[in-house]
């Protein structure tokens, strides 16, 4: 009955921790137990077939790097984010990266809500500043002024030259503030973990040096869904998305073209896009 349950989930990209969390009355053994069949060759399912350990590894230097704004980080550094934090601890942070298919390709924007555990993530044609103003273009128009100023009230990014224009993200079509932004320190990572972190399990569907060019913006909402519906530890095992919707509402969820996926129907496998193409 174990194997019937955890092997074809854990081919799926599921973890144990996932899977046990997610089917209590199944399961009358310890998480480690369970890793010991597994790597006893009890089950079906092998070491192998398991999520990868996070293993954090260097960036690649950009080899080309074109600033609108070069003094974008005068009054936005680091120093200048915690200062801001202190002064307005109600505020959330939102930790923004960006993604990298082919290069040259499309990139996918993503935006991480570390309260929630949440992601967004848009596709953009080319990776320039000019893109990421068009999806924050969007974000104002699908979450509305006041929800887009509660929920993306505080940005911490890198020094990435598609984030170099910060007043076409910070203010608003009628030229009042909308956002805060400010830059990471060079290669410091562990200033925004969280949305490392999360780039592994989007990476789990999206392997490195995988292009982009097919992935379409739908595409990309069906890949966020799994992601977000998947349970973490750090949030006691409730997935994103249900923390997301219930502060939210379930209909911001789905305005932002996400929804909920039930646990055990959750892949974080290449072959999801397979099945969604």
């Amino acid at each position: 009955m174990i194997d019937q349950i955890t092997t074809p989930l854990i081919r799926q990209g599921q973890s144990v921790h996932h899977i046990m969390a997610n089917n209590p009355d199944l399961f009358h053994i310890h998480e480690k137990t369970l890793y010991r069949y597994i790597a006893g060759g009890l089950l079906s399912a092998k070491n192998g077939d398991m999520p990868r350990v996070c293993m954090l590894k260097p960036r690649r230097r950009k080899s080309v790097e074109h600033k609108v704004d070069k003094k974008c980080r005068l009054g936005r550094t680091y120093k200048d984010y915690l200062e801001f934090q202190r002064q307005h601890p109600d505020l959330l942070t939102a930790e923004m990266d960006t993604l990298i298919g082919r290069v040259g390709g499309r990139v996918i924007l993503t935006l991480m809500l570390p309260h929630f555990g949440f992601m967004i993530a848009r596709i953009r044609e080319c990776n320039n500043a000019r893109t990421v103003a068009e999806q924050f273009a969007w974000l104002w128009q699908t979450l509305g002024p006041e929800l887009f100023r509660i929920i993306l009230p505080l940005l911490l990014t890198d020094n990435g030259s598609e984030f170099s224009d910060p007043l076409a993200l910070e203010m608003a079509p009628d030229h009042t503030p909308r956002t805060h932004l400010f830059y990471c320190d060079a290669c410091a990572t562990n200033q925004k973990a969280r949305i490392e972190r999360n780039h592994e399990l989007i990476r789990a569907i999206l392997p490195k040096g995988t292009s982009f060019d097919h992935i379409t913006q739908p595409m990309l909402d069906v890949i966020m869904s799994h992601v977000n519906s998947y349970s973490r530890p750090s949030l006691a095992d409730k997935a994103p998305t249900d923390l997301f919707a219930y502060t939210f509402g379930t209909h911001v969820l789905e305005a932002l073209g996400m929804k909920r996926i039930p646990a055990n129907e959750i892949i974080l496998k290449p072959k999801l896009i397979d099945q969604i193409m």
